[in-house]
């Protein structure tokens, strides 16, 4: 069966979406717009006293060498504020993939992130969160202390998922809705996708197995903002705004929150031969 989604052109794809669908010019455009978000929601909060919580990707990652330019050049205290990363890969005993594995999500934000930022405007080490595989309710008992996420930052994979949240049909709507921080292992789908846009196609060599908040933890946000820019995203993203909410495609099961936004490129927009 072929949807007719799948060929809808920028117009058609923008004309009447279930979820707010912004298209932005380029890469840079949607990063720098996800990064304008971040900085502006903690300029916010601090001028109000209130703390900012956040939960974070690696992927999309281009967001943060924006991101840290504006912290460091316009003195923005990152004192009160929570990165709590989606995910982290594991090893075949399911703990952590050491930090300086070229994988590592937790070395990524360390390098790319933490280390770049002036020390006196970072956040403590302890507002620097990762769902930690052998303590599993901490994530979603941390987000209930600190009163809720003010937005979820995220990307969609090649089978829907949100965070690790793989597509899993075998669940009702409301059973996947209520999935919270889990150790789970990476679908083939995923495994082969993530490995060709961060691996080098090394598949043999990708983690099996991850550690990642769940999709409740994710739709019961303040906010949630995903950007998406690969080719193949063409066809996520016209599922995830016109397709029916399912199990199959996680991030349909979204489309009912009330400050959901998409925003991706021209390149995503236009249609290839292929559709």
């Amino acid at each position: 069966m072929r949807h007719d989604y799948y060929s809808y052109t920028k117009e058609q794809l923008l004309a009447d979406p279930k979820i707010k669908l912004f298209c932005l010019k380029d890469n840079a455009s949607v990063f720098k717009q996800m990064a304008e978000e971040m900085a502006e929601e903690i300029r916010t909060h601090n001028a109000e006293g209130k703390k900012t919580v956040f939960i974070c990707p690696v992927g999309p990652v281009g967001q943060y060498p924006y991101f840290v330019d504006m912290v460091n050049e316009q003195n923005i205290s990152l004192k009160n504020v929570w990165f709590i990363n989606m995910d982290e890969y594991l090893d075949d005993e399911k703990h952590w993939i050491p930090a300086e594995h070229p994988l590592s999500f937790r070395g990524f934000m360390n390098r790319t992130v933490y280390d770049r930022i002036r020390p006196e405007l970072l956040m403590p080490p302890e507002q620097r969160v990762f769902p930690d595989p052998l303590d599993t309710g901490r994530i979603p008992e941390l987000i209930e202390e600190l009163g809720g996420v003010d937005i979820a930052f995220g990307g969609i994979g090649i089978n829907g998922h949100v965070a690790f949240n793989e597509a899993d049909p075998s669940l009702t709507n409301e059973e996947f809705l209520a999935q919270k921080t889990r150790v789970l292992e990476i679908t083939p789908q995923t495994r082969t996708a993530n490995a060709i846009g961060d691996f080098n196609g090394a598949l043999e060599d990708m983690p099996r197995y991850c550690v990642s908040i769940g999709i409740y933890e994710i739709a019961h946000a303040g906010k949630i903002r995903l950007g998406c820019f690969r080719n193949w995203h063409r066809a996520v993203v016209r599922r995830a705004a016109y397709g029916e909410p399912s199990s199959a495609f996680p991030v349909s099961l979204l489309q009912g929150h009330p400050d959901l936004t998409l925003t991706f490129t021209d390149y995503v927009a236009a249609l290839s031969d292929g559709i």
